[in-house]
């Protein structure tokens, strides 16, 4: 086991850390920001509320911890998911919901096209996206991320997307320097550089860009020289602000992401439903949103098993570290139902209310890993069940309102 006195000394620097069981075998593959701060946090008391017993498991399997620094935040996002995909580390594909995740695919057209593709589409309609794609990378978790990483490549490397058969859409992309101007060979190169920097050969690329540009300088040809040593300083200046920022929303090692969920109708109509988000005990008001329930029913259960798996269909939302509905046991099992379907091991509580509607317990604290996560957190669970209360009542009066 590692010691948490053992003194590791890790660079405030972005990169991706692997925790080894005794003969070196991968068990947990993760990036960081800063490798220093975060896998500090693994070694703090409170491990086992922010990230639950299974990564205290791994902690305490582990026996050596290495890492790898990386130039940038996108560099480890891009070497974190090849290194998952070459070990398949136990403690990483044990607790992913795949189907979530994305694929940056790039076609074999003669202009190829790149864009990403949900796991879950790709399994679902593989032949038709397999008969179309040269190249495929992944999967990447938190679609907030890849996208983010995929508006940074685009600026160093030129691409069409999905929509660039649109000819306004790809006027536009032209426009700002983000879809090729230049030929087809040109923009084959420009693709084979996207590609080694998506298997994490940025020292390649750099090596070709370098070879090139002084080819073109030898020749006179100033204009292309300038325009590759431009592409250079992008590529080792790569600007992570953005992915910096969206990492902190993602980032479960520090943030405990709590979602509550209610449904508001009168008599079976109007029927709405609404979630709300707390972050460490801070509301995210921001990050509340709003359903209007597709039929109009008196079935409680029902509606919210639609509003929970709405929410899920959208990945590019941090997914929540615990869920609270308002019921009973029945209520409480068929979220879990959802999430089971989906391979998705989130907790789950319910708050049990009386004839006055007022809570009277809180049903999945007694044991698992909502016990783990929410020990002494009854008041922030019964406060954001309050909140989702108030937020869907809301909702629910304003379109009652707008319907007279």
């Amino acid at each position: 086991m590692l010691s948490q006195h053992r003194r590791i000394h890790l660079p405030d620097k972005p990169g991706i850390y692997i925790f080894r069981d005794q003969r070196g075998r991968p068990l947990y593959i993760g990036r960081a920001t800063s490798l220093r701060d975060r896998v500090k946090s693994y070694f703090s008391n409170d491990l086992i509320e922010t990230r639950g017993p299974r990564i205290v498991d791994m902690v305490t399997r582990a026996a050596k911890l290495t890492h790898e620094e990386t130039d940038s935040v996108l560099e480890a996002i891009i070497l974190e998911s090849n290194l998952i995909k070459r070990y398949q580390p136990k403690y990483n594909v044990d607790e992913r919901d795949d189907k979530s995740d994305l694929y940056i695919v790039i076609t074999k057209e003669s202009w190829p096209r790149v864009f990403t593709v949900r796991v879950r589409d790709w399994k679902n309609e593989g032949e038709k996206h397999k008969a179309q794609s040269a190249k495929v990378y992944g999967p990447y978790p938190h679609a907030g991320l890849v996208n983010e990483s995929l508006k940074i490549l685009r600026k160093i490397f030129p691409f069409k997307d999905k929509k660039s058969h649109d000819p306004r859409h790809e006027e536009f992309y032209k426009a700002i320097g983000q879809s090729p101007v230049s030929g087809i060979r040109k923009y084959h190169a420009t693709i084979k550089n996207l590609e080694l920097f998506l298997e994490g050969k940025k020292t390649t690329i750099v090596r070709r860009l370098e070879r090139d540009m002084k080819a073109y300088a030898k020749k006179m040809q100033f204009e292309e020289a300038g325009q590759i040593k431009r592409t250079l300083y992008a590529l080792k200046h790569i600007n992570d602000m953005a992915l910096i920022k969206n990492e902190s929303t993602t980032n479960s090692v520090r943030d405990l992401r709590m979602e509550a969920y209610d449904i508001a109708h009168l008599s079976g109509t109007n029927t709405v439903g609404a979630m709300v988000v707390s972050v460490n005990s801070e509301r995210q008001p921001k990050e509340y949103r709003t359903f209007k329930i597709s039929h109009d029913t008196n079935n409680d259960i029902a509606n919210l098993v639609e509003l929970v798996s709405r929410r899920l269909n959208h990945p590019e939302w941090a997914f929540p570290d615990l869920i609270i509905v308002d019921g009973n046991e029945n209520q409480k099992r068929a979220v879990e139902a959802v999430l089971s379907a989906r391979r998705m091991n989130i907790p789950v509580v319910a708050v049990v209310k009386d004839d006055k509607h007022k809570a009277r317990a809180i049903l999945g604290l007694e044991n698992g890993e909502a016990a783990a996560l929410d020990r002494n957190r009854a008041r922030d669970i019964l406060a954001l069940n309050a909140e989702a209360h108030r937020f869907t009542i809301n909702y629910h009066r304003k379109r009652r309102s707008k319907g007279m």
